[in-house]
């Protein structure tokens, strides 16, 4: 499970920042300035790799046994600025733990702790 760990880190990695780049350079560029030389090079890319993303995402999730909405929030992942960055440190978090204490069902609780963190957010 580690090698897929870390092919998944790659790629959220990878596709967060070509959505960086896409939203705060390529698009900036295209409607403010009229130039659309950055997302014609950069949109494709992230597409491409973005699909790439998809299949690590979902080897990692079948290997993990993650349940079906933690593999949506993962898969979600790539279609929000930061959101990439923050469900892999999170399901990196999961993993290494449940890899430390040799589980191997699924008991990877990422969304239950961001769920539990907005509600005590919300309760204070």
């Amino acid at each position: 499970m580690t090698a897929a760990l870390t092919r998944y880190r790659i790629m959220a990695y990878t596709v967060g920042v070509m959505l960086l780049i896409l939203c705060a350079v390529g698009l900036p560029l295209q409607y403010v300035w009229n130039n659309k030389e950055v997302v014609a090079v950069v949109g494709p890319i992230h597409g491409i790799l973005y699909i790439i993303y998809l299949i690590a995402a979902y080897d990692l999730a079948r290997r993990a046994r993650f349940t079906i909405a933690e593999m949506l929030a993962m898969i979600c992942a790539g279609f929000f600025p930061f959101l990439a960055f923050y469900i892999e440190h999170l399901v990196v978090q999961d993993v290494k733990q449940a890899l430390a204490e040799n589980r191997t069902e699924s008991s990877f609780s990422f969304l239950n702790r961001i769920f539990k963190k907005s509600k005590t957010t919300t309760s204070q």
